[in-house]
This record gives C-alpha cells, structure tokens and sequence, in this order.
C-alpha cells in the first residue's frame, strides 16, 4: 500500500465519521478500489482511474458501476450487499449525512469472516466436497434464472471468443520472452486455434440455445465465503461486460482450475461433476477443457504483469502456464460401469473413484438423477410409482439406459472418463456399454460392491428413512432385484476394477 493516501481515504480512516458504530477501520487497497472495513460493514470507493479494462475516471462514471455492482450482486447475496451511499461534504471532512456537495460513492456492504472465504479454506483443507455440492446447486440455479444473451449482442460468438484467447498470447509472449516460455505458449496457441476449429459449431449452438448469460465473470475461490453452512457469491464483475456475459462453462472453468491450482483435483473433479449433474448441461463438458486452458492462460497473464509490475520473478506465471499445458492434454480415458441391487454401495463406490481421480477428468452420471430428469422431476422429487410402473417400467428403464448410454458417449469424446452409476443387472445392459467402451478406444472396468441380504435391508430402511435421495427404491423393488439378478460371468469378471 502507498505510504501516502488521498486524503478522502485518510479521512476515512477515523472511525467516527461511519453512521454506525466502529471500533476501528481497516484499510484493504487494490489496483482499482479502497475497501474500508469499519465495524460490522464494509465501504467500497473506486478508485478515479482508467485502465484498458475499467473507467472509473469521473464521479458520474464511479456512479454507475457502485449501482452496477449492488444490481449484479443482489442477484446472488442480497444480504451481503446493502446500498450505494453519497459521501458529501469536502475530501478532509466527508460525511454520510447527505448534507453538501456529493464528491464520491461507497458501495455499502454487511462484513464477513475472511476465515470463511474458500481459498483460505481449501488452503487449510477444511473444503470438502459437500460445500462444494451445495456451491453446484447454487451456481445451477443462479445460471438458470441469470439473463440470456441476445444473438444480437455479440456476447459468446465464436469469434469473440477466439479474440479472447487468442490476446492471453499476445501480452505473454511480449511479458514471458525467454525461449522455453515461447515454445510452451507456440503450443498452447497451436493447441488453443485446433480447438477452437473443431469446437466453433457447438460454441455457436450454445450461444443459440441460451448457454451464454450473465453471469458472475469472476468466479475464483477468493470471491467465495462460506457463510452460516452455505457457499456464497461476491464481488461479480460490473466493470466489463465481456468477461460478465459468458458460456456459463466458462464461469465454472474458473472455479475448476482454481481448484486445481490450489492442488485439490478432487475437488475440482467434482465441482465440474456436481454442477453437470445438477444443471443437466452436459454439453458443457465439450468445451469445459478449451475453457480452463484459457482461464489458465488469464491467471498466467495476470501473474505476469503483476510480477512485471513489481519487479519480481515470473514463478506464478509459469506455473499457470504449466497447468494450462496439462490440461490441454487429456489423459487417457476409461469407462467404468457398477453393477448390482439396491443398497450394495455402488454410489459409495462411484463416488470414492471419483474422488480419487488426480486429474480431474471423470465425470459420473447417475441413473437416478437421469431417469428422473427424463421425466422433469427433481433428483430428490417422488415421483409416486409402482412397482414395475411408471417411471420404473420397461420402456422408462430403456430410455434411461439409452440417454446413460448417448451421454457416455458423448463425454468419452470430449476426452472425459465416465463412471456409470446404475444397477446394470442384465448381460445385455453390460454388454452394451463394454462394446461402447471398444468403440471408444477405451479401458472398460466393473465396479460391483458386495452386501449381505441383512446389510441390503438394512441400507434400504435407512435411506427411506432419511429421505432426501434420489433413488426411490424400496424393500420390495430390492426383493424384485435379488431374484432378477445376472450376475457376472468368467469374462465380465477379468473387468472388475
């Protein structure tokens, strides 16, 4: 921080000018806006400059982005973010009471504990993967209820988007010349122009059926607290609206590489797992990877001009751009199918795999959550049908297999491994899946836990018990199961994983 302050700031300081009570203030500076931490609230001022990607330079114009950001943030915290306030008076005596000239705007905002953001929880390893679940399903409603952009506006055609990568190289190659540096970023451009290629008609689709929207634009762990047992968003991006309206995949990307940044693949695998699952999006995953190279890629350019800026080593921009490398390189790829009844563990089972996968490149699709999609139901919803009936006859069960099966192949594609949680009780259903996993040219593997019938039982009663899951299976469809059963046969168990 410099060690001279406007005098607004300095004035600011003295905690008895606040209209509520404050024992102190504290001081937070950044490259665009002092934050003022006086008591139970906080008071964002922009800072009167202007940078290539932000105007704050006139009051009117620092105006309109506090009422911009109080707008954009209400949408998904409401409770953190309060009013944009007048500060009027003179720069050596502001007041909050409204009377004289106005000469500056304070976003005002309700303060939180730093503890509680996710990059110090995940840094201290106190994130686990239900916050994460819990921030999936907030981040698939807020995307669903977010505007939708226009073919009109330009925002997510293919050519701004390639524009938008394609700069991250211009200012690294200029910030990063030593000879290693260029030919790890010659690569990645390489990479980044053959994808975008094969990736230009669905980036188009997706613009058409409605995936770009606005969005937050900023979504790394630092712009995430945990507050009362929940995720919440702040701080989204109101300066620019090309990095607010987005492909939603892009806003999760972000999420994504942080994650793995911060050497927690697990819970990146399943953020990105958990949200698809939720959202139903899958298409997303086609481009999720071409997105986290380029979010790499932004961070890399970041940590760069910071490092020009201050003089330093280039370290947090190599290794940025030594993520964006492996991520452009998918590993290789397998398809893993469970097998058994009801209250076996095989969702235990599909969830510790997941978990384990140190790329973060499986994603899990489920039966439950599928069928019920199929059918417009809530993974949770009951859907009130019998045994053998409705949603759970014959046919119900060949369209859910069909869509396990379109979306399997879909994603093993776009270069992901894919656990297939489901019973997969017929030869028939197994063989299917392993004749995909040849087509793909890929490993196949079974996953098949073992209960006993009083274990099976109990499981069943428990989770009826509980609620609050997707399957609805009861005694009796587990009764229907264990005398339907195909086991596995000598060659299906040379898969078992």
């Amino acid at each position: 921080m410099p060690q001279t302050l406007p005098p607004l700031i300095q004035a600011l300081l003295e905690a008895g000018r606040y209209p509520d009570p404050a024992p102190r203030v504290d001081l937070v500076e950044t490259h665009a806006s002092w934050l003022l931490l006086a008591g139970d609230f906080a008071y964002k001022i922009k800072k009167p400059v202007t940078l290539p990607f932000l105007d704050y330079g006139t009051l009117a114009r620092r105006k309109i982005c506090c009422e911009t950001e109080l707008r954009l943030n209400r949408r998904v915290t409401p409770e953190l973010y309060l009013d944009v306030v007048p500060i009027a008076g003179s720069p050596v005596d502001p007041r909050f009471d409204g009377s004289g000239p106005i000469i500056e705007y304070a976003l005002k905002m309700h303060r939180f504990a730093e503890a509680g953001r996710l990059d110090h929880l995940c840094a201290s390893g106190e994130l686990r993967p239900q916050q994460l679940s819990q921030l999936a399903a907030t981040l698939a409603e807020f995307h669903a209820r977010a505007a939708v952009a226009t073919p009109a506006s330009g925002f997510g055609q293919p050519a701004r988007i390639l524009a938008q990568a394609l700069d991250n190289f211009s200012e690294l190659e200029t910030l990063l010349p030593n000879d290693a540096d260029q030919d790890r970023l010659a690569r990645l451009r390489d990479w980044t122009r053959a994808e975008f290629e094969r990736l230009a008609p669905l980036f188009a689709s997706r613009q058409t059926d409605g995936r770009v929207r606005e969005c937050h634009g900023d979504l790394h762990l630092g712009n995430l607290v945990l507050i009362d047992e929940r995720v919440r968003l702040f701080d989204c991006i109101e300066f620019s609206e090309d990095l607010r309206w987005i492909d939603v995949a892009s806003e999760i990307a972000f999420t994504y590489i942080d994650l793995l940044d911060q050497r927690r693949p697990s819970l990146g695998g399943w953020l990105a797992n958990e949200w698809l699952s939720g959202s139903g999006d899958y298409g997303a995953a086609e481009v999720l990877r071409f997105y986290a190279v380029y979010r790499a890629l932004v961070r890399a350019k970041v940590a760069a001009i910071r490092a020009a800026q201050a003089g330093d080593g280039a370290e947090r921009a190599w290794h940025y751009l030594a993520l964006a490398d492996r991520l452009r390189q998918a590993p290789p790829a397998r398809l893993v199918i469970t097998h058994g009844v009801t209250g076996c563990g095989k969702s235990r089972a599909s969830r510790r795999l997941l978990l384990a996968d140190r790329t973060a490149s499986t994603l899990r699709l489920r039966s439950d959550v599928e069928r019920k999609r199929l059918f417009g139901l809530a993974p949770t919803a009951r859907s009130g049908s019998p045994l053998d009936g409705g949603i759970y006859d014959r046919s119900a069960s060949e369209l859910t297999y069909r869509r396990l099966y379109d979306l399997a192949r879909t994603l093993l594609a776009a270069g992901w491994s894919v656990i297939v949680d489901a019973a997969f009780l017929e030869r028939r259903r197994r063989d299917a899946f392993h004749a995909l996993a040849r087509e793909a040219g890929v490993a196949f593997h079974i996953v098949a836990p073992q209960s006993t019938p009083a274990q099976l039982r109990a499981r069943v009663r428990s989770r009826l018990a509980k609620g609050g899951n997707a399957s609805e299976a009861t005694l009796a469809v587990l009764d229907r199961q264990l005398a339907s059963i195909e086991a596995l046969q000598a060659d299906e168990m040379a898969c078992l994983l």
